[in-house]
């Protein structure tokens, strides 16, 4: 593809998808694309459904969508600008002439992309350090030694020199930078304690989304430690003219769950957790067919389905300072919406 090549997004409609607005299927499937751009993208001619060989326009955005139903958005090429600073918070951690540690909140998108222009990480940095980021890993990403999805909250180690960048980007790249991250998940896994060694790669029906695969991909692998296991509270049912209570059928356990990865794949943690059948709560690509929350009491419902991100934060980062050699470790808490989420899942 050059520069002036539109992208194109291949995607297919599941079953959980049926009956989902076409701008609403879109946003939920191309998360960095804001559901206003796709809109216009639908009103513009940009979406196609069909085989290719006999593509119609879908024009409207209230299309409502079927299963197995395909689609191909066309994303014209943009002139991208180049980022600037914006004054936009940063809770940092640490902070030397060399690197910044800071905890990225959830919601933030870490560098300029379609869709997402202004109020990202990189805007953040260019404000808060200047020229000094002037010139380390290229115009657009200056700084980005690595990156954590834009719903995922917590730690990240940022370049401030030349230097500093090609060293730690060489840790990250033979995986020995330590990086754990806490998940609340659906089930219990069995056992506690262990790890999962699957290969990770795109999903041949929809570009943003990973799977694991058997044939190609690249080598994942992820430990696992069952923190906590969290029992939701349970409904309470009268009978017998209220003078009887009786509680319901258990809801689904849930469980909090802390992953140390030893690579550092694309979604890692929520494919694998996915594939070993305990997807993360509000997880909107992998862990969209949540368990019925019937037997819920109505706060744990009501946590549960206002819950609008994946239930991930990266709470520890460790590695060598790239210029002194000490070897630095750091730990986030977890953010109040997981805690709010954990407090009302918990007895």
């Amino acid at each position: 593809m050059t520069n002036n090549d539109p992208e194109i997004y291949e995607l297919s409609v599941e079953d959980g998808d049926k009956g989902l607005r076409l701008d609403k299927f879109l946003a939920t499937h191309l998360p960095d694309i804001s559901r206003s751009r796709l809109k216009q993208l639908i009103t513009e001619g940009q979406v196609y459904t069909g085989p290719e060989n006999n593509q119609q326009t879908i024009d409207d955005p209230s299309h409502r969508v079927k299963p197995d139903e395909q689609f191909r958005v066309k994303i014209p090429d943009l002139t991208e600008p180049d980022p600037e600073g914006e004054d936009i918070p940063l809770d940092i951690v640490y902070e030397d002439d060399d690197l910044i540690v800071l905890n990225k909140r959830a919601g933030m998108v870490v560098h300029p992309a379609p869709g997402s222009w202004s109020g990202t990480l990189v805007n953040a940095l260019i404000h808060h350090c200047g020229d000094s980021l002037s010139g380390i890993n290229g115009v657009k990403r200056p700084g980005i030694v690595h990156r954590i999805d834009k719903d995922t909250s917590g730690l990240m180690v940022v370049a401030k020199s030349d230097k500093a960048h090609k060293k730690l980007a060489k840790q990250f790249a033979n995986h020995s930078m330590e990086r754990a991250y806490l998940a609340v998940v659906w089930g219990v896994p069995n056992p506690a304690d262990g790890f999962i060694e699957e290969n990770i790669g795109r999903d041949p029906h929809n570009r943003l989304r990973m799977g694991v695969v058997k044939e190609g991909g690249k080598h994942a692998l992820t430990n696992y430690r069952v923190v906590r296991r969290l029992e939701p509270p349970r409904q309470v049912q009268k009978t017998g003219g209220g003078k009887k209570i009786r509680a319901a059928a258990l809801p689904p356990s849930v469980s909090l769950v802390e992953c140390e990865l030893e690579t550092g794949r694309t979604h890692q943690v929520r494919v694998h957790m996915a594939a070993a059948g305990h997807p993360l709560i509000g997880d909107p690509l992998y862990g969209r067919r949540s368990p019925p929350l019937k037997n819920f009491s109505e706060k744990a419902r009501e946590a549960v389905g206002n819950f609008h991100r994946q239930a991930l934060h990266a709470y520890v980062i460790g590695f060598k300072h790239p210029v002194t050699g000490e070897h630095l470790k750091f730990e986030a808490d977890l953010p109040n919406d997981m805690k709010r989420l954990i407090a009302a899942l918990e007895n």
